[in-house]
């Protein structure tokens, strides 16, 4: 990659097509990164819709489902950072993406975290062997340090989501209000914890093949 990375306006029909024009040999894995509250998840499940209507078969791995789980983050001391790079299971999500690298003729089982229960849940995404895209997103695909470093070289492709910081921060209170926090410690907790990840995020822009400027 050299220079920075184009600037599109969000269209999953763009994209799913240009997803499906990566398929080499079988297969194509493509991330979707960016910040926490970025719309990624949805941008995700609606590129998939359109990879469907062009009669491509897809699969989505969020990376959320290596959350490590709540008691070990108890046991590191780290519950009060979840969501942080360290609090996943960087290297399972990069096995993973191994396995998923070369389709064989068995399917693939991926986790899946489930926000009701705010725990990962394993052998919850089938893969089988005739999927033609995998669609993951997450948030620190394109980091380049430590077990993530091994990401990007196992993705053909992978794109930035972006979006209007002030909208992504009430996405995003809006969510854990949902999930049962108080507004009160919905804010604090954004203002805390999912602020300095988007702030790790944000520095791994530049590595992105393509940044997607979000709605």
């Amino acid at each position: 990659m050299g220079g920075a990375p184009r600037t599109v306006d969000v269209d999953p029909g763009a994209l799913a097509r240009r997803a499906a024009d990566l398929v080499r040999d079988g297969r194509a894995l493509v991330g979707l990164a960016g910040a926490p509250g970025a719309g990624k998840s949805t941008l995700a499940g609606e590129v998939l819709v359109a990879l469907e209507g062009l009669g491509v078969r897809a699969a989505l791995v969020p990376m959320d489902g290596f959350h490590l789980a709540g008691r070990e983050l108890v046991r590191l001391g780290r519950a009060d950072r979840k969501g942080a790079p360290d609090t996943f299971d960087a290297d399972g999500f990069v096995a993973l993406l191994g396995r998923l690298r070369a389709p064989g003729q068995r399917t693939v089982y991926a986790p899946e975290f489930r926000r009701e229960v705010e725990e990962p849940v394993a052998g919850a995404v089938p893969v089988g062997p005739d999927v033609e895209v995998v669609v993951t997103e997450g948030n620190y695909l394109l980091l380049d340090h430590g077990p993530w470093a091994g990401v990007r070289a196992l993705l053909d492709e992978t794109w930035f989501l972006e979006v209007d910081d002030a909208l992504r921060v009430e996405r995003l209170v809006a969510r854990h209000v949902a999930h049962g926090r108080p507004r009160d410690e919905a804010r604090a907790w954004v203002a805390r914890s999912d602020e300095a990840n988007a702030r790790v995020v944000a520095g791994t822009r530049g590595r992105a093949d393509l940044v997607v400027r979000g709605r």
